[in-house]
């Protein structure tokens, strides 16, 4: 008789971490669900949640490496994997240098544990300053303002979204993320709750959004312009005497004289919110018995991503809502990586890119600038690379240019179980265990949750004899990339001895808990560790314990950029912002039948009277072109656009990889980031403006 058993899982597909309840017959999976015993998610999943199956029964999933060839894609034994990558990666530091090769991390790996301790650790011993992720098309603003204000990038304070009574969001849709930097599971569910416990929600977005549905108030606002809008916010407040900071806050008299030329009735003029609007919501935003400002990729994605997320902790500091129970708080997480010193405080401008001369941060370049440093020739050249879980021709600007650029390698290398737009390069793909054979306890995700809580969850289905874990991979290819160095370019990182249920282990026992992997393994529905407590200024990072609400650097780039954000843009200039969607998960969940099925979200969104005034019908092909780039596009109209606004989802236009992607293939669409220009960018953190593109849409050639 066949084994029916139900076990406890996660889902790490996004940063809510919903605890599921998998159902297996022998090894085969037959139901997930919500785990309703889970006192974090309680129950709560999304769409996402049930392609987990999809993912391990993929057959376009790769189970064992493959060699690019001129005949095609052959599998090799992972003896000759492994050894092919590391002689290949150290053959091209031996002629070039170690800058000759890049590393890219993406997104996936901090929802993986064995890829956390273990990724980070190789791309250490690479030693390449060309050093990339895709923190600077996501967060990087926040982590840039976090060092500046708190001492430390992953220092970025959460909504305590149960308990707040006046939630102000800019630039987020929580409701298809289920919280970003806000690990919220059953987001919508909470939100309800606000208001039914008479709190309001504020929310600023040029597309009336999925969250916008469930707000008390949704204000359309022109892209690029919420610094501005939160700033003459800050000026209202300050300038009504509404400002009460904690005592360890500095700086006051500093933003006042910055933001005095941000007033309401400017502003208005600019960002097409009522000047009325602006000083009402402030008002009441300091009014509040509690209140929390948050804002995610749509305001951190832009020409001033920076100022806005600076303008966000602006708005929780003077208010008095910082670290305030119902405000904005920072975790106290069971595996302390701030404390411990496992995630680096930041650092900024300590080396730049070759070509452009922009800063790193944190170690890391922008990724804007990967392309021109492997087709600008000269010393330093990147000529080799290594990507794990990353498709940046995809998810970073100019995708088609960076598609070229690939194509130019001397050599790549993936670990990845898919062969996707950017895997397709590689010379060998190493592809790891799927996400249902691995371990797994959130160390990343629980910096950002709105309760503390710790889940270890052991791997569901039992890992393939002749499969790797992505930790195994990486472990074994540094110690064979260390035999090809010579003795002195030689350097120990000691996470790669340990395998990640000992760093874990070691972590829990030196965490503010004391917990072990083993007292998790008795709750396997995980612990709720308690709402987020006041702990400040006790948890700064800073020299001093103290906030500068106002650092140089942040007040220089206001001066800078004071005229553009109160200049109006041109008189019927369309401009491009992104869309998300619950089914979603950045560029890699399409090959799931599950999940893209019904009715197609790749069109692209502009209002009637901007299709009217182009002599556009609904899904009319259109042409649309911005100064990188140009695709072709189905559109259609929605109300839901502000005027002058036009909307693409991020992560379609999978032609590159139709002959091994067999659903994604197929589908139909175009990448937005082949609009995105890698010139365009947050001038003082180098992340790519995904929103506010300057576009210009008309009818397809040949389409009358």
């Amino acid at each position: 008789m066949a084994d029916r058993r139900t076990r406890p899982g996660a889902c790490n597909l996004c940063e809510a971490m919903c605890g599921l309840s998998i159902t297996l017959r022998d090894d085969q999976i037959i139901d997930i669900r919500g785990n309703d015993h889970d006192p974090f998610s309680q129950g709560h999943i999304c769409p996402k949640a049930v392609a987990l199956q999809d993912i391990h029964d993929d057959p376009d999933r790769l189970r064992l490496p493959v060699r690019r060839t001129p005949s095609g894609w052959q599998q090799i034994p992972w003896d000759e994997a492994l050894d092919v990558v590391a002689s290949g990666l150290a053959g091209i530091r031996a002629r070039h240098g170690a800058d000759a090769v890049a590393v890219h991390l993406g997104n996936p790996v901090v929802h993986s544990l064995g890829a956390l301790t273990h990724a980070p650790a190789f791309a250490r011993l690479l030693a390449s300053r060309n050093r990339f992720s895709s923190n600077s098309v996501d967060v990087l603003p926040s982590q840039f303002v976090s060092y500046l204000l708190y001492g430390h990038q992953w220092l970025i304070p959460v909504p305590d979204l149960d308990r707040t009574g006046y939630f102000l969001v800019f630039g987020a849709n929580p409701a298809a993320s289920n919280g970003s930097l806000m690990s919220a599971p059953g987001v919508t569910r909470r939100i309800r709750e606000l208001r039914a416990r008479g709190g309001r929600m504020v929310l600023f977005d040029p597309r009336r959004t999925e969250s916008a549905r469930l707000a008390d108030e949704h204000h359309f606002i022109r892209p690029g312009t919420d610094a501005a809008v939160m700033l003459a916010m800050v000026r209202t407040i300050v300038e009504e005497g509404l400002a009460r900071p904690p005592a360890y806050v500095d700086g006051l008299e500093d933003v006042r004289a910055a933001v005095e030329e941000f007033t309401p009735e400017r502003v208005a003029a600019v960002a097409g919110v009522p000047a009325r609007t602006i000083v009402e919501i402030a008002r009441a935003f300091a009014a509040a018995p509690s209140a929390a400002c948050y804002g995610r990729t749509g305001v951190s994605t832009q020409r001033f991503g920076t100022l806005a997320q600076w303008a966000i902790q602006v708005l929780n500091l003077v208010t008095g809502n910082f670290d305030r129970p119902g405000g904005v708080l920072v975790t106290q997480p069971a595996v302390d990586l701030i404390a411990g010193g496992q995630l680096s405080p930041g650092h900024y401008g300590k080396w730049h890119s070759r070509v452009r001369g922009l800063p790193e941060f944190g170690g890391e370049l922008p990724v804007a600038v990967l392309a021109e440093e492997i087709l600008t020739p000269g010393e330093g050249q990147v000529r080799g690379m290594f990507t794990v879980s990353a498709n940046p021709v995809l998810s970073t600007p100019a995708g088609h240019v960076l598609d070229r650029a690939l194509g130019e390698l001397d050599f790549m290398a993936s670990v990845d179980f898919y062969i996707n737009e950017t895997t397709r390069h590689a010379d060998v793909i190493l592809p790891p265990t799927d996400l249902l054979e691995r371990d797994h306890f959130d160390l990343f995700f629980s910096l950002f949750t709105i309760r503390d809580v710790a889940r270890f969850t052991p791997a569901v289905l039992p890992k393939p004899a002749e499969a790797r874990h992505d930790w195994q991979i990486i472990s074994e290819l540094a110690r064979r990339y260390q035999e090809h160095l010579p003795p002195h370019e030689r350097r120990d990182q000691p996470a790669l001895h340990l395998t990640p249920e000992q760093i874990l282990d070691h972590g829990l026992a030196a965490g503010p808990y004391r917990l072990s992997v083993a007292e998790l393994r008795r709750h396997p529905d995980g612990l709720d560790l308690g709402p987020l407590r006041p702990s400040m200024p006790g948890r700064l990072r800073t020299a001093t314990r103290r906030v500068d609400l106002a650092p140089p650097v942040l007040l220089a780039e206001l001066a800078r950029a004071r005229a553009e954000l109160l200049t109006p843009r041109p008189a019927g200039e369309l401009l491009l912002i992104g869309r998300r969607h619950l089914r979603d998960n950045n560029s890699w969940l399409h090959n799931s039948a599950r999940l893209v099925k019904g009715r197609p979200r790749h069109h692209l969104l502009m209002h009637p009277d901007d299709m009217k005034a182009r002599d556009l019908a609904q899904g009319d092909l259109v042409s649309v072109r911005s100064g990188a780039g140009g695709i072709e596009v189905e559109v259609t109209a929605s109300e839901d656009l502000m005027p002058g606004t036009a909307s693409l989802p991020h992560g379609y236009g999978h032609a590159l990889a139709r002959e091994t992607l067999s659903i994604a293939g197929t589908l139909p669409g175009a990448s937005a980031n082949d609009l995105t220009d890698p010139q365009y960018l947050d001038h003082i953190s180098g992340t790519a403006a995904l929103n506010g593109v300057p576009i210009v849409v008309s009818p397809a050639a040949g389409v009358s």
